[in-house]
Parts: C-alpha cells; structure tokens; sequence
C-alpha cells in the first residue's frame, strides 16, 4: 500500500517565493502543496480547510504573521496533527524562539538548499523536530534565556510537571535538548532505540507537550537544562 503523501501548505507573502517552493515540493513523490496563502490569517484559513500535514510559514507577513498564525494552529485543538516549519533570517532571532514558543516544531532559512528544505519537511511531518546540533541547538539555548516572559503554554504547564520525570527520563530529556534523535540518545545511554523512543514518548505526554521542538523549550525555560549541560551532570 503506497503511503499518502504529505500535505504542505506554502505561506509567504511573496509569489515568487510561494511559486518556487511549490515547484519543488510538488517535484518530490512523496508530498504535495494543498494551498498557497499570502497572509496570515489566509494560512490559518487554509490549514482548516485543507486538511493540511505541515505548513511552511514565513514569520513576516501582513494581516496576521507567522508567529500568531502558527500560535493559531497550535492552539487548535482539531489541528492538533498539524505541524509547522518556519521560514526566518539569522537576524531575527527572537522572533524564532517566539515561534518555537508558540509551537513551531523547527525553522531554516530561505536560503537552504532545496535538497535541504524537502528533507527538514520529511523531518518535522514525521513528528520530529528541526532542531540538529550544532549552530541551530546553542542559537536555541541562547533565545530561550532572553528576558522574556514565559509562555503558559510551555513553562506553567510543563514545568511544573517536570517533577514528574524519573532521573532516567531526565537524562533523555537533556539529549533532546542538545538535539539528539533517538538512536543517538539510546547510543549515549546504552539503551535499545525503542526505549529511548518510548521515554521520549512517555516524557511528552508527562509534560504536555506536541513534540521534541516543544520539550525543547519546556526544558530549558524551565531551568531543568541550561546552556552547557549534559545528561550525566543531571
């Protein structure tokens, strides 16, 4: 049985960006663009209507950008499968954490290569988060300490049931956060994959969030990781 492609939606208010990123998604076998929308509130109209799998968002847009519209689509439950890649520059970082915070499952920029940009679709479809080490997981630990008050979302909720993790789920949890998958973290914890994956699982469900982006930033925001930690000094 063929599987279903995966439904991407395109949000940018430039066409020509839109128009490009269609031809090459549509060029992949395994996915299709569903919708293309020019604003915000256009993508989250669509992503309702469309039955949407992940939504490329750029973060500027008028009407309604890319962060409340992507807040939008997390907070609804009947989304709840949705989920959201977002399009950014290195020069706005902050409105990247603030995406993530508002339940984007990762971001890259407009200037990746197309290879690059289907595989990060591929990634975060499949419910894992854009969040690789290297550059992009210290850019993360640095966003998530800038004075900004925490979202309830993320921080009141999750870290309160912080408590609730075994010292083993807190050890997966910071390799999370240092952007492991699952086969590197049972590798670090000489773990089967599948258990690794299972308390990756089981960590989500405990703290309430939708995916690896999300405990990402439950974690750090609250003070369980910081920038520099690792698993065995927790």
């Amino acid at each position: 049985m063929t599987a279903q492609p995966i439904r991407v939606l395109l949000a940018d208010d430039q066409t020509l960006v839109r128009k490009a990123f269609a031809m090459l998604v549509d060029s992949a076998p395994d996915m299709e663009v569903v919708g293309e929308a020019g604003n915000g509130r256009e993508a989250v109209a669509l992503t309702r209507s469309e039955r949407v799998d992940l939504v490329v968002m750029d973060l500027r847009m008028p009407e309604l950008d890319g962060i409340e519209a992507t807040q939008l689509i997390a907070a609804d439950e009947d989304l709840a499968g949705v989920r959201v890649l977002v399009l950014t520059t290195y020069d706005t970082d902050e409105h990247i954490m603030a995406a993530l915070r508002a339940g984007a499952s990762g971001f890259l920029v407009k200037d990746t290569q197309p290879a690059a940009l289907l595989e990060a679709i591929r990634t975060v479809a499949a419910g894992d988060a854009l969040l690789s080490p290297g550059p992009t997981a210290r850019l993360i630990e640095r966003l998530v300490r800038l004075p900004e008050a925490p979202q309830p979302s993320a921080t009141q909720h999750g870290g309160a049931a912080l408590g609730a993790l075994s010292e083993r789920e807190r050890q997966v949890l910071m390799l999370v956060a240092r952007g492991l998958n699952n086969t590197e973290i049972a590798e670090a914890l000489a773990l089967s994959p599948l258990t690794a994956k299972t308390h990756v699982s089981r960590i989500m469900g405990k703290v309430g969030a939708r995916d690896r982006a999300q405990l990402v930033v439950i974690g750090y925001e609250s003070g369980l990781i910081t920038p520099g930690s690792s698993a065995s000094s927790g």
